[in-house]
């Protein structure tokens, strides 16, 4: 209980540094917003099927790529930062625990998120006219979806932050990540037009089953046709977040440290 309340006063300090600085917003809390509305606005003569805009279709996408930066691009870019400055070297210092920092990464990444995914889905009703789902149902799916997959990216943003080897190379080796991983699993690219052997590529990692778990949610029915095996495939997407989620909470158990070790 100590951690916790530790944590989330923590999590009170990193939310409100977070909005301090501009980079951080624009790169990883405004830009699948941005994104959004480039894509619905570059391709609003396309068609994307019956009574289907090119904003419905790419917010699913988005709201998973939103995770993804929020999670893994900030908190790795971050944390990496924060051991290259001295920060972590002094919170060792203190009576914050590895727990509660961590509890505060996750607090602060479930604030953002959430007021990200709230941006996103105001965007896509009130300047596109995109009807949300509205059945218990889809709800359901949408919150546990959203909920694993943040937790996921959170996890693996904490380990990815041990791989620079400084502060200054931190965004070098995370963005170049962040970006393929967008673009190989259906987030700009309409999955089902992508060549089978980058769809095999892309269903390794997690942000394929994040996009078409939220797919799931906001696409009709009808087009799960387009996914692999013509199906959701709700099960799958549970079952390869939870791997990921589980390798990401133990490389973190394994090799985080408020030093570098060399």
């Amino acid at each position: 209980m100590t951690a916790l309340r530790t944590g989330l006063s923590r999590a009170v300090f990193e939310t409100r540094t977070y909005f301090r600085r501009g980079d951080q917003v624009f790169f990883t809390f405004l830009f699948p917003v941005m994104m959004l509305v480039i894509f619905a606005t570059a391709f609003s003569s396309q068609d994307f099927g019956p009574n289907m805009t090119a904003a419905a279709f790419y917010l699913p996408g988005m709201i998973a790529a939103g995770l993804l930066t929020t999670g893994v691009q900030h908190l790795a870019v971050d944390i990496a930062g924060e051991r290259g400055d001295g920060t972590l070297k002094r919170l060792a210092g203190t009576p914050l625990s590895p727990s509660a920092y961590f509890v505060g990464k996750i607090a602060q990444s479930a604030i953002t998120g959430a007021l990200q995914t709230a941006l996103l889905l105001a965007v896509a009703r009130f300047a596109f006219g995109v009807d949300l789902p509205a059945s218990a149902s889809a709800g359901r799916t949408f919150a546990g979806g959203w909920a694993l997959g943040l937790v996921t990216c959170v996890l693996l943003g904490i380990a990815l932050a041990q791989l620079p080897r400084s502060a200054k190379s931190a965004s070098a080796v995370v963005m170049p990540i962040v970006l393929v991983l967008q673009f190989i699993s259906g987030v700009y690219l309409p999955f089902s037009q992508l060549p089978a052997w980058l769809q095999h590529v892309a269903a390794v990692f997690p942000l394929k089953w994040l996009a078409q778990g939220m797919r799931a949610v906001f696409l009709p029915d009808s087009y799960a046709q387009l996914e692999p095996g013509s199906a959701w495939n709700l099960g799958g997407t549970a079952i390869a977040l939870t791997i990921w989620l589980a390798a990401g909470f133990v490389v973190v158990r394994l090799v985080f440290r408020w030093r570098r070790q060399n």
